[in-house]
């Protein structure tokens, strides 16, 4: 019986580990790469367990990238004052946060402005008061 319960015990750690790293920012995002970004809304996805919202953004020539902006999940946001109208697709907003170890067009948002409004985004990232 000691052995089924050690074991139950060892298998739930192990099974929380991946999910424990899937939901670590600073294994996705840098901290030491900040950016912020300014465009319209081109897609937003209000969805578990973050929410998404995608933005057309001129880079250093002039040309028009997508990036993917991540901030928290539904709840919290809805906790901090957002509400599904907030973002709509051709919007202008200033997203600031940081950008993803990969290299891709993905940012984890810190703060958005939004309508001269700057509102926190819901951040996974650890803040030093």
């Amino acid at each position: 019986m000691r052995t089924i319960v050690v074991g139950v015990f060892l298998g739930a750690a192990l099974a929380s580990t991946p999910m424990q790293a899937h939901h670590s920012f600073i294994t996705q995002f840098d901290p030491a790469k900040p950016v912020t970004l300014t465009g319209p809304i081109t897609k937003v996805e209000w969805t578990n367990p973050h929410i998404y919202f995608y933005l057309d953004v001129k880079d250093a020539t002039g040309a028009v990238v997508s990036w993917a902006v991540e901030m928290g999940n539904p709840l919290a946001l809805i906790r901090l004052g957002w509400t599904r109208m907030d973002l709509k697709v051709g919007d202008v907003v200033t997203a600031e946060g940081s950008l993803a170890r990969d290299g891709t067009r993905l940012m984890n948002a810190k703060a958005v402005l939004l309508n001269g409004k700057k509102m926190f985004a819901g951040s996974s990232q650890a803040t030093i008061p």
